[in-house]
């Protein structure tokens, strides 16, 4: 029994996010991206916010009344796992079954999708939004259940794993807190929803992501001296600075071109039609966010104190194996769009992720 409820669990979860996501009170936001029948510019219903606040709420309730255990998510993680496997492959086929071909091999359409922008109720329900919402949002519960079955085990949390665990809840509140920015992003203007993207989201991104807690949260407190969880905590503030500094810029230049962010005012080229952003955080390289979004990885892995632990290092080389050869993708893309304006570009803007080195 225990076990069918594991496995179900996510599934049960999902549902009550997208009900909640559905029904709770969100706002409108016009997005950067164009309807491929209209013409005009997609409106997105968010609230993610709002979702996680509640969702976090009920799990607390849950546990407060002593009707679902604070550490029933690590009980079960492995049938939760294999449960959210299973569904993010069920969305997989469902969403890529349900269009045509682009043209492309029936492999490639499965893996990178075929619908680039489907929403539902009449927009009520955008399917990316939702993706990144399911899965920030079950990140959370694991979070939270996995330092309570620490909490549970030795009557005290780690001050590493409190980092942690705090380190990854400002990650998912900061995302969820800047939906509107995320709707001028790479992933949302560029990709297609199909098994990368649903099964990412739906089984990796929550389980994964969390991996740090996941394989330390059964072992003792390592007794890590406070300057080096100081340092860890300055890495991750250095490599969130990084990555929604960029993000930040890029927004208000896409919003408000001759708006100032941080004091930085926008300097260009441009070929008449097109323009591009030679400074601030986009003149140290042309995807500094990467860079951010690594560093915070690495602060993550490391703060948990069990650096000879392997488990806890596949979240940064995570972010390495997919942003490197997104970024020579979006490159190449950049390359076609912008033409010889992006030549100009490079010679501006040598460096690719890493400033000075690559």
């Amino acid at each position: 029994m225990a076990q069918a409820l594991g496995f179900f669990s996510p599934w049960i979860i999902y549902l009550l996010i997208t009900i909640l996501h559905y029904f709770l009170p969100g706002k409108w936001e016009t997005g950067y991206v164009k309807d491929e029948t209209s013409g005009s510019l997609l409106r997105y219903r968010l609230n993610g916010r709002l979702v996680l606040f509640s969702t976090v709420f009920l799990w607390f309730g849950l546990g407060y009344l002593g009707w679902v255990p604070f550490d029933w998510l690590y009980t079960i993680r492995w049938y939760s796992l294999a449960g959210a496997f299973v569904f993010g492959m069920l969305f997989s086929f469902w969403i890529v079954l349900s269009a045509p071909s682009t043209g492309g091999s029936w492999l490639s359409d499965f893996y990178l999708g075929r619908l680039i922008n489907p929403q539902l109720k009449e927009g009520r329900i955008d399917a990316k939004m939702w993706l990144y919402l399911i899965g920030a949002v079950m990140l959370q519960l694991n979070v939270l259940s996995f330092i309570s079955h620490h909490y549970l085990t030795f009557g005290t949390i780690s001050p590493g794993l409190i980092l942690c665990g705090s380190m990854l809840t400002y990650f998912i509140l900061d995302y969820l807190s800047f939906e509107k920015v995320h709707l001028y992003t790479y992933d949302i203007f560029a990709e297609r929803v199909g098994f990368k993207l649903g099964w990412g989201c739906l089984s990796f991104y929550p389980y994964f992501y969390s991996i740090a807690i996941w394989a330390t949260a059964n072992l003792p407190d390592p007794h890590t001296p406070l300057w080096w969880l100081v340092f860890y905590a300055l890495l991750f503030l250095l490599g969130w600075s990084l990555a929604r500094g960029a993000n930040m810029q890029k927004f208000y230049f896409k919003t408000a071109p001759d708006k100032s962010f941080l004091g930085i005012r926008p300097e260009i080229i441009t070929d008449g039609n097109r323009t591009l952003l030679v400074n601030g955080f986009w003149g140290l390289s042309r995807h500094i966010n990467y860079l951010g979004e690594i560093l915070m990885g690495t602060a993550i892995a490391l703060s948990v104190g069990y650096p000879e632990v392997l488990w806890v290092w596949l979240y940064p080389l995570y972010y390495v194996a997919l942003l490197f050869p997104r970024q020579i993708d979006d490159d190449k893309r950049c390359a076609v769009k912008y033409g010889d304006l992006w030549q100009e570009y490079t010679q501006k803007v040598k460096y690719k992720i890493i400033p000075y080195l690559y």
